[in-house]
């Protein structure tokens, strides 16, 4: 959707792009290159681009806490240039409700299509649902609390959802089990959930689990009310977001010793450290683009960022490998093995990315 914001914020339109090319195919460059060479490095690089069983993580895992944070940071100039304009606060969280219950129907849609099924082949949470509920929540937060009382929420959803996890667990465990059968999360996930879970006895974005995400969200609206509405200059901006970021990367270390980083759980630790790395991305994004003025380099990714919820959802309306074969195939052909892998990934990226260049060219977006 077209967002204001990105008249005074290029990079994060930008980052948000950056963020969603490795949905749309980025990370197929690095998986190609790996099964071409066997080369450790490469094969390296393709380790990060898949998500950790359990515990632990990879480059990979930041990619949707990072469109979360860049969500809550868009707040302040959207919702909060509405709240300037004089719109009530009533009507503003309606239109965030709106918002949050049409992502969560259109995560519906992408886990299940539109077929009629049994509720027991269902699955209900989604990965756009994630997006909708915490964005809801956190601005629902963003309209009725003052700044001071963002950042205790944010901190108090944190701990307070790491004490539960610590003092409780799945009936037959013991008390603080963090283990996928054994955590409490799941265990509500699997006694109140309808439908299906991702994994059978857990949804890698259940219900429970929305509480830290709650709180990525508000991270992203701290930092969005930082840039708005702090008097500094915008390189001294940019320098205190990195200082925070390493901070938060520091906390995140700490927390892991006792609450391991797990994207499966969105545990508190895995938080502060998607914020930590969310916080040092958006930072330089924001002074190359923003500071600098360097803007010509990154229209690559604001053409994706700015339709990022409509080329999420073409995957699923849209057969990308049957047209990229279609235009295309002629170049893997004539490159041939072992290459031709390599070839036809970046070709996929192209068509998608000159079919959301045309919709841009159009000025036609995906509201919500």
């Amino acid at each position: 959707m077209t967002s204001k914001i990105s008249q005074r914020l290029y990079s994060l339109d930008a980052l948000r792009g950056f963020d969603m090319f490795w949905i749309i195919g980025g990370e197929e460059i690095f998986h190609s290159m790996a099964e071409i060479t066997h080369n450790p490095f490469w094969e390296g690089l393709s380790a990060q681009f898949e998500h950790p069983t359990w515990n632990g993580f990879t480059a990979y895992d930041l990619i949707f806490p990072l469109f979360i944070f860049l969500a809550g940071v868009s707040t302040p100039f959207s919702v909060g240039r509405s709240l300037d304009e004089g719109k009530s606060k009533t009507n503003l969280m309606w239109r965030v409700i709106k918002r949050g219950m049409i992502l969560v129907i259109l995560g519906m849609i992408y886990n299940n299509g539109l077929q009629i099924r049994p509720v027991a082949d269902f699955r209900f949470m989604s990965v756009l649902g994630r997006i909708g509920i915490s964005y809801m929540l956190a601005n629902i937060i963003y309209l009725y609390t003052k700044e001071k009382t963002q950042v205790i929420w944010f901190g108090g959803l944190l701990i307070f959802y790491w004490i539960l996890l610590k003092f409780t667990s799945a009936p037959g465990f013991p008390m603080g089990d963090l283990t996928e059968p054994g955590n409490f999360a799941s265990y509500v996930d699997r006694t109140i959930l309808p439908g299906k879970l991702s994994r059978g006895i857990h949804d890698t974005v259940g219900f429970f689990n929305n509480i830290p995400a709650i709180s990525s969200a508000l991270a992203g609206i701290i930092t969005g009310n930082y840039l708005k509405k702090n008097p500094s200059s915008s390189s001294k901006k940019a320098g205190m977001m990195a200082i925070a970021g390493i901070v938060s990367l520091v906390i995140a270390q700490i927390w892991n010793l006792d609450f391991p980083i797990n994207k499966n759980l969105w545990s508190s630790s895995f938080v502060m450290h998607t914020v930590g790395f969310s916080l040092l991305l958006f930072s330089l994004f924001y002074f190359i683009i923003d500071v600098l003025g360097h803007k010509k380099w990154a229209f690559f990714f604001k053409v994706i960022g700015m339709n990022s919820i409509l080329i999420y959802m073409s995957g699923k309306v849209i057969n990308w490998s049957y047209a990229t074969k279609g235009l295309f195939q002629w170049i893997g052909d004539i490159i041939g093995d072992p290459y031709n892998v390599l070839s036809m990934a970046l070709c996929a990226i192209l068509v998608k990315w000159i079919f959301l260049y045309f919709l841009h060219q159009k000025k036609i977006f995906l509201k919500i």
